[in-house]
C-alpha cells in the first residue's frame, strides 16, 4: 500500500507556507540586492513597528473601502443576475454591457471615478464594486439558469407560482454557484480599493504605498503591502467560512472550491 502524507491543520499549514515564503524572500536578500529593491523581512516588521500608529490608520479607510464595496458589489452582482434570469429581454441588453464593463481596464476608468466622485471614500468604493459584481453576476446568473428541469417540473406539478419557484427551487439550487462568485469576490475586492487610491487618495494602503515609494521607503511600502496581502486572506477566509455555513447542507465533496 502507498504510504501518504499525513494531512496538516488548515491553519499549520497556512502558517507553514508563511514562513517558508518569508525564509526564501530573506534568503534571496542577502544574495547582495540592495535594500532599496528588496528590503529585508526585519527591516520589514521594523519598519511595521515604528509606523504602527500610521499603518493602523490608513489600514482602516482601505479595509472600509474593500468591506463597503464588496458588500455593494454582492448587492448590486446578485440583483442583476436575478434580473436576467427572469427577463430575457433584459438579459439579452443588459449581458453585453457587463462584458463591456470587464473589457475596459480598470486603470483607465480610476482616474474618471477620481473626477467624477472625488478623492474620497466614494470613489473609492465605486471602483471596488466594478471589480467585484462582475464573477458575482456571472456565477449567480449560471446557476439560476442551470437549475435542474426536473425540480422545476416538480414545482409547476405542486402548483408553485413563478415567484415561487424562483425563491425555493431556483435560488437553493444556484447558492453553490453563488458560494464561488462570493469566494472569487472576496479575492479580487482589495484590488478596486487599491487602485483608486494610487490614482488619488487622502489615506489608505495603497496611498501609503504610493507615497513609500516616491520616497524610496521600500520597507515602508513592504509594510504596507504585507498587511494588504494579511487583509485580503482574513477577507477571503471569512467569506469562506460563511459560504460553508451558508451551504450547510450540501455535501463537502459538491460544495465550491
Amino acid at each position: 500500500m502507498p504510504r501518504t502524507l499525513p494531512t496538516l491543520h488548515p491553519g499549520l499549514r497556512g502558517l507553514v507556507i508563511a514562513v517558508g515564503l518569508i525564509l526564501v524572500w530573506w534568503a534571496v536578500t542577502l544574495l547582495g540586492i540592495p535594500p532599496y529593491m528588496l528590503p529585508s523581512p526585519p527591516s520589514v516588521a521594523g519598519a511595521l513597528w515604528s509606523g504602527r500608529e500610521f499603518l493602523i490608520s490608513n489600514t482602516a479607510i482601505t479595509l472600509g473601502e474593500i468591506v463597503l464595496g464588496l458588500g455593494f458589489g454582492l448587492l448590486l452582482g446578485a440583483a442583476l443576475a436575478l434580473a436576467m434570469m427572469v427577463s430575457a429581454t433584459f438579459e439579452r441588453w443588459m449581458m453585453p454591457v457587463l462584458v463591456i464593463s470587464q473589457a475596459i481596464p480598470v486603470f483607465a476608468l480610476a482616474p474618471l471615478l477620481v473626477l467624477w466622485f472625488g478623492f474620497g471614500l466614494t470613489s473609492k468604493v465605486v471602483m471596488a464594486v466594478l471589480v467585484i459584481f462582475f464573477p458575482v453576476a456571472a456565477s449567480f446568473f449560471d446557476g439560476l439558469k442551470r437549475t435542474e428541469p426536473g425540480w422545476l417540473d416538480l414545482a409547476r406539478t405542486m402548483g408553485a407560482s413563478p415567484a415561487a419557484q424562483v425563491r425555493h427551487v431556483r435560488l437553493m439550487a444556484a447558492l453553490p454557484a453563488f458560494g464561488s462568485g462570493l469566494r472569487v469576490a472576496a479575492a479580487v475586492a482589495p484590488i478596486g480599493a487599491v487602485i483608486g487610491e494610487w490614482v488619488g487618495a487622502a489615506g489608505g494602503l495603497g496611498y501609503v504605498m504610493l507615497n513609500a515609494n516616491a520616497r524610496m521607503q521600500t520597507e515602508t511600502c513592504f509594510a504596507a503591502l504585507f498587511i494588504l496581502a494579511v487583509l485580503a486572506v482574513l477577507i477571503w477566509k471569512l467569506v469562506d467560512v460563511a459560504v460553508a455555513r451558508m451551504l450547510y447542507w450540501v455535501p463537502a465533496a459538491d460544495r465550491p472550491a
